[in-house]
């Protein structure tokens, strides 16, 4: 099970949200490539970052700061990027940058010709994430919620050739209230492709309920707020996973 930090970035700094609410920030560090740097050292084998202002701007704003992450850490660890990307180039630059994986959220929904280009050009570097309140999917920043059920989108985006699928529950992402584990795993149980779980990680607890299912098809999850308010110690959850697969 790996466990992947994730490293949220508003106006170039690391911060966290409740819900997916821009105005609802805390601030957990000014310099993302030196908290890349720290979660590596905890024992970090992949990263998450998301490019919030892009996310809602529709286009990447945060590049300097994702630049400087991957300068940082990029030849150490698979780094992966979701927020604002909504076109070809943006994904053959981030690529092209030393991404290891492009996310595409709110594009895939909305042009799904986009996505299927995406996995025919970039074959083994594009994830699908979907975010979802009750089963549905929401796009733009989780603002809008669309009529598409998770499973059914996600099993078509599968045909595409999608690497894995990140599966949030919008309405625990930030509240450390717990991961949906029915939820992941109906979905999991769906698709031959991994999923990665987001969305309400806790404590340490999550973390064996996760491994508990992992066969069913999870491949890790997204530890956000936790691992910043100190919930969850990172290197102890890792080591953990790592004993508990072992």
């Amino acid at each position: 099970m790996l466990l992947i930090p994730a490293i949220d970035l508003k106006d170039g700094k690391c911060v966290r949200l409740r819900q997916g609410e821009m105005n609802d920030a805390t601030t957990y560090g000014e310099d993302p490539a030196a908290m890349a740097r720290r979660w590596v050292q905890a024992g970090a084998r992949r990263l998450h970052l998301v490019d919030l202002n892009g996310a809602v701007a529709g286009k990447p704003v945060n590049e300097g700061a994702i630049r400087a992450i991957l300068a940082e850490v990029g030849d150490e660890i698979p780094v992966q990027l979701g927020g604002g990307i909504r076109d070809l180039d943006t994904v053959e630059r981030y690529l092209d940058d030393g991404l290891s994986f492009v996310i595409i959220g709110t594009a895939a929904v909305k042009k799904p010709g986009f996505l299927h280009d995406a996995c025919t050009a970039f074959g083994g570097h594009i994830i699908v994430g979907l975010d979802a309140k009750d089963g549905k999917v929401a796009t733009d920043g989780w603002s809008k919620l669309t009529g598409h059920e998770v499973v059914d989108l996600a099993k078509k985006f599968e045909t595409y050739g999608v690497e894995s699928v990140v599966y949030t529950d919008i309405e625990r992402d930030g509240m450390l209230t717990g991961i949906n584990i029915e939820a992941t795993v109906k979905l999991a149980q769906a698709l031959s492709i991994p999923v990665i779980a987001s969305g309400g990680l806790s404590n340490l607890v999550d973390i064996e309920n996760l491994c508990a299912v992992e066969h069913e098809g999870i491949e890790g999850v997204i530890c956000g707020r936790a691992i910043y308010n100190g919930t969850l110690d990172f290197a102890a959850a890792q080591q953990r996973a790592d004993q508990w697969a072992g």
